[in-house]
């Protein structure tokens, strides 16, 4: 596909000879109002070399270029040369690169042959997985689903929450009030009760923490009886975690989680012990970061038993050389960015520079109640699969309300349903906190992501009332390019075109700012921009050169529409 920055540049570049090419291209803006143009060059660096003003640089600039077929118009605004480019150059080439890429649109190989891992969702073993989960979820999956589209081969790692004194606490807790039936037929929330219950009585009782930690000891040596219950309670809960990620439609490559390195944690406090790192505080073993401003790092308590840092060094130098990889994401949320600074740094002091290098922590924001912080601990938690079937029971009693004989009701509920939730996460940028409410996540008006939905939907029924012949006959000539533009030249189909021309340039935005809310900004200007089109201009027409045209438009639109959402992970029902 022609990229015009590109094209731009080497033009400006004959009149710039003291400016290098990619100089010129990183100078050339996009005007925020289209009425300035679809792109504009400022000329006020130049002034200095070329001891002229300005505004004469540009209007002398924007004379020698404006006779380019680049253009349909180019004008001098004070100390900017303003450049409209070519709708008719810019629609075919955008029509036929959509149309003939299919699915493949947007995509790219700028990571061939480079390995990035993502690791993200990571419940806690024995824990609701609840809605404070959703955003590591969601966010990791999308930006899985970004590097992939651009070529890097992807490790997604589910790094559970599997280790540590909280099954010393469990473990307790079951001996002294729990039963197997129970646990088997809820487990996750029985052992939330078992969870809470602990807390509560350690409050009365200082000595069950003494217990809880004696009991995670011997997990930590292997004691049989310890290890058994451990993997009980690690099976059992990730039988109900499956029940969720089969409703996001969201699969791993790896579960290897906290416990998977236990047996690997001891080569690496060697090398701690032996480069002098590693020190002894008041019974524990510390690495002293105080000159970074990163404070204490603890490695190992006072009992000898492992924290999590231990387990995550150990995983992170795992991962550099199973995978070699060339970016290992962390999707955890914001409140552990010390964590991470003390990790990376840790490894760069271990001579693990590559490694430390490559690891990157995407932070995000906190999810809360309405009633305050969540908190395993008391059972204040909303359940994950208790929002998503909420969703889905919401969208079949407006489907049901709107269309009574629709086909496939449960189908379409569960798609824009769960699309719902997911596009709500992925809808602003992810460093914010945020407040849970039951009627913004299912709100259903508005920017959400069932009215992107239906704009897709809606692109799928103009495609069907336009007929089989029609269709294809838009589609082989949008391929080719031969697509008459004279019917497509008005405003609204020229700014809906820019942004399906710009689309590929977002997936590679969104993946160097790890921020997927960048493709639903996206397309929801698309949705929005077609929608427009749609009321402005009439699509099925009588004549046939001119529904061609349009029937062209339409099923670029569906196409970016697809892909976007799926880089969401959020599914584009043809119906609604």
């Amino acid at each position: 596909m022609l990229d015009f920055k590109k094209e731009i540049a080497e033009l400006l570049s004959k009149e710039l000879p003291d400016l290098y090419l990619e100089e010129i291209k990183e100078m050339i803006e996009v005007p925020q109002d289209s009425k300035m143009g679809d792109y504009a060059f400022p000329c006020f660096k130049l002034a200095k070399t070329l001891r002229k003003a300005p505004p004469i640089i540009a209007g002398e600039i924007a004379e020698k270029i404006k006779g380019s077929d680049l253009f349909e118009k180019v004008e001098q605004v004070n100390a900017y040369v303003n450049m409209f480019v070519s709708k008719e150059k810019l629609g075919k080439d955008t029509l036929s690169a959509i149309i003939e890429g299919g699915e493949k649109y947007g995509t790219s190989e700028l990571g061939k042959d480079r390995t990035v891992i993502v690791e993200y969702s990571s419940p806690n073993i024995a824990k609701p997985f609840h809605i404070g989960h959703i955003r590591s979820t969601v966010i990791g999956n999308s930006l899985y689903k970004i590097y992939q589209a651009l070529g890097f081969d992807m490790v997604r790692i589910n790094h559970l929450g599997d280790y540590g004194t909280q099954f010393g606490k469990m473990i307790c807790a079951y001996r002294r009030w729990g039963n197997k039936e129970d646990v088997e037929k809820e487990p996750i929330k029985t052992l939330l009760d078992y969870y809470t219950k602990f807390h509560v009585e350690a409050e009365k009782d200082p000595t069950l923490e003494d217990e809880a930690r004696e009991i995670f000891a011997k997990l930590e040596r292997g004691e049989p009886e310890e290890v058994e219950l451990w993997q009980w309670f690690r099976d059992e809960s990730l039988k109900e975690f499956s029940k969720v990620y089969d409703m996001l439609g969201i699969e791993f490559d790896s579960y290897a989680g906290e416990s998977f390195y236990s047996d690997k944690m001891p080569r690496h406090e060697k090398e701690l012990e032996d480069s002098g790192l590693m020190q002894e505080s008041q019974g524990a073993k510390i690495v002293d970061l105080e000159e970074e401003g990163l404070g204490v790092a603890l490695i190992k308590k006072s009992d000898g038993s492992s924290i999590y840092i231990t387990r995550d060094i150990a995983a992170a130098i795992y991962r550099k050389e199973t995978y070699d990889f060339y970016k290992n994401i962390y999707v955890v949320a914001s409140q552990q960015s010390l964590h991470f600074q003390q990790l990376f740094t840790i490894l760069r002091k271990m001579g693990y520079e590559e490694c430390a290098d490559g690891c990157v922590h995407v932070p995000f924001g906190l999810v809360r109640l309405e009633e305050g912080t969540m908190s395993t601990r008391h059972g204040r938690v909303v359940f994950l699969e208790d929002v998503l079937n909420k969703a889905v029971e919401k969208t079949r009693e407006i489907i049901a309300e709107k269309n009574p004989g629709a086909e496939n009701i449960d189908e379409i509920a569960a798609q824009v349903g769960i699309g719902a939730v997911v596009f709500n996460e992925l809808s602003n940028n992810r460093i914010k906190d945020y407040t849970f409410k039951w009627d913004t996540v299912l709100n259903f008006d508005g920017e959400t992501g069932p009215y992107v939905q239906y704009t897709h939907a809606r692109c799928c029924s103009l495609l069907k009332r336009a007929g089989e012949d029609v269709s294809s006959k838009a589609e082989a000539l949008g391929k080719s390019g031969d697509v008459d533009f004279n019917y497509l030249s008005g405003d609204a189909a020229h700014e809906l075109i820019k942004l399906l021309y710009t689309y590929p340039d977002v997936i590679v935005q969104a993946a160097e700012r790890y921020e997927p809310s960048l493709i639903t900004r996206h397309i929801i200007d698309i949705a929005q921009e077609f929608n427009r089109f749609y009321h402005d201009e009439h699509i099925i027409t009588e004549n046939e050169d001119e529904k061609t045209a349009k029937i062209a438009l339409v099923l670029a639109t569906r196409n970016v529409l697809r892909n976007g959402l799926a880089l969401l992970g959020v599914a584009s029902p043809e119906r609604m």
